[in-house]
């Protein structure tokens, strides 16, 4: 149920944007809101991990993982980036 919800505001978000891209100014404001509304989600998401003591007793064994993850998920990222430019926006000779 919760994801249709995420869908729901998703989509209607498109919508929205779409009825108002004409509007500039506004498009800017909004830019800026995302942005700072994603900053405070990361702080939240940071208090909430370091209240959480279970994490905390296993920062050291998760971070390594985490940082495997990472590394794997940018290199991935970045293969697939390089096919999709070959295939698609590569100029023809």
């Amino acid at each position: 149920m919760h994801m249709i919800v995420v869908i729901l505001f998703l989509f209607s978000g498109v919508l929205i944007g779409f009825l108002l891209q004409k509007r500039k100014r506004l498009i800017i404001v909004v830019d800026r809101l995302t942005t700072w509304f994603i900053y405070l989600f990361l702080l939240l998401l940071g208090i909430s991990v370091g209240a959480n003591e279970e994490i905390v007793k296993n920062f050291g064994k998760l971070g390594f993982q985490a940082i495997v993850l990472t590394a794997g998920a940018i290199l991935g990222s970045v293969i697939a980036s390089y096919f999709v430019f070959r295939i698609f926006f590569r100029k023809s000779e």
